[in-house]
């Protein structure tokens, strides 16, 4: 092909492509909704499926789930990394966890977490690091590393059953905890930090743990820490979102008509009601993992919490008890409506998390299926106008028509954005198509009579859309 036929396929397409011109149409709202699930390494829970897997196979099993979540409109990771006072990151403190190499302190070939927040990220998903802070060891006699806390600090653990714990009035076992959070707030691109329910240990057997203080006395000191928690890793991060996931009964008979076998409040030193009251989180996720009818109704238990402060309480749903030997009668329907009936308060933004992602891989009863219904269009995670209300420049952007298809970019944006929002307009109709990571610039969108890009920075908040039409 010559020079001269190719500078005249070129012009001729240039000549037939449709350059967009700006517009002042204003879109629609671009959905908000946290939509996370939690996906547990302990005991193989979600991931890595099995003992001595290899590095290719984790990746891809890792991966698998990503893109699950990501065909399912969902966009929040709540990735466990430090079960057992271990690590599935490169820690300089912390042995590296027994879960991912299948030997405690054996290094594997590559780093979990930096992996996972660089293919969820890819994917337009939030990562939130979960932690538990005092658990040592789940089972007292595994095998532990020398610079594992209970050899490396032996000072600081007590055994409570089965198990041991790091007790939680021991200013070190406060110390380690908050800097190993600290640590990867540091130097991971994390958008949030997580903790669950483990805070003193679930009663066992009758025993009493012991450190010989007052239930009073426990309370104090997990305030204390949770308080320190949310006080540091703001300070590191003002954008990270510090979530913790409570049991989801504060006391038993709160609210009137429910029952509990364990009081959350004594037993396991856990006063989430005031944490969220204090604004000492950024989202609550209560573990409601019990059906809408009975003794513990999920929809007595949502608005109860929700009435206690005024962040998010974005409830957790018990999806893996679908058909599950403990609730063999759980049914998708169940799971639906839950989701549904977290969409009911308008005094907060909307969201909810499901325990666990294995279910949403098994598509278990279908309920991967089902809920792609309820998740039509990508979502951004809700922002936190508590943290800041700075909203972002908005995007300069070209696009052009050529062969039916939109060929849209934009300028690079600054270090403060996380996430680009492409919309279009058909048919009358605006939709939310795609939630992008910051760094891609340009995308190849089908034909549609407007598009609208959008910039969003670390905290949620969302620029002004550029509209462009033909």
């Amino acid at each position: 092909m010559t020079i001269r036929l190719i500078l005249c396929i070129l012009l001729f397409a240039h000549c037939h492509a449709q350059v967009f011109r700006a517009s002042q149409e204003v879109p629609a709202a671009i959905p908000r909704e946290f939509r996370g699930a939690w996906c547990a390494i302990v005991y193989h829970i979600d991931w890595p499926s099995r003992a001595g897997l290899d590095a290719t196979s984790q990746k891809a099993e890792l991966t698998a789930i990503l893109d699950r979540m990501q065909s399912l409109h969902m966009n929040a990771l709540i990735f466990q990394v430090r079960p057992e006072c271990d690590a599935a990151y490169a820690s300089a403190t912390e042995p590296w966890s027994a879960w991912i190499s299948g030997k405690m302190n054996q290094k594997p070939s590559y780093d979990p977490l930096a992996f996972c927040i660089q293919e969820a990220h890819q994917r337009g998903i939030e990562v939130h690091a979960w932690f538990n802070p005092f658990r040592a060891l789940a089972n007292a006699e595994k095998p532990v590393s020398i610079n594992h806390v209970s050899q490396a600090q032996p000072e600081l653990v007590k055994r409570y059953a089965d198990g041991l714990w790091c007790d939680p009035a021991h200013p070190g076992s406060q110390k380690r905890a908050l800097a190993a959070m600290q640590d990867v707030a540091r130097r991971y691109d994390v958008d949030g930090i997580h903790i669950d329910d483990y805070f003193y240990p679930y009663p066992k057997n009758g025993l009493t743990f012991p450190d010989g203080k007052s239930p009073a006395q426990r309370r104090a000191i997990v305030d204390a820490f949770v308080a320190e928690m949310y006080r540091s890793l703001k300070q590191i991060k003002p954008w990270l979102r510090i979530g913790i996931s409570p049991f989801g009964i504060w006391k038993p008979g709160v609210p009137e008509g429910t029952t509990a076998q364990l009081n959350a409040y004594d037993d396991l030193a856990c006063d989430a009601r005031k944490w969220l009251a204090n604004g000492q989180c950024d989202y609550l996720a209560p573990q409601l993992y019990w059906r809408i009818e009975g003794p513990q109704s999920y929809s007595l238990l949502l608005p109860w919490w929700r009435a206690q402060g005024t962040r998010p309480v974005w409830p957790g749903i018990a999806t893996s008890r679908i058909k599950s030997p403990e609730d063999s009668s759980r049914s998708t329907k169940e799971i639906l409506q839950q989701v549904q009936l977290s969409r009911t308060n308008p005094s907060t933004y909307h969201g909810h998390l499901h325990w666990s992602v294995k279910a949403l891989m098994q598509d278990r009863d279908g309920i991967a299926t089902r809920l792609a219904t309820l998740y039509p269009t990508p979502a951004l995670v809700p922002p936190m106008p508590w943290s800041s209300k700075t909203q972002p420049q908005p995007l300069v952007a070209f696009a052009q028509r050529s062969n039916g298809k939109i060929h849209l970019r934009w300028n690079k944006p600054d270090a403060t954005i996380k996430k680009i929002v492409c919309q279009m307009k058909i048919k009358g109709t605006w939709r939310t198509v795609k939630i992008l990571h910051a760094g891609i610039t340009s995308i190849v969108m089908t034909d549609a009579e407007a598009i609208a890009i959008t910039a969003v920075n670390r905290f949620g908040n969302a620029s002004r859309a550029t509209t462009l039409q033909p």
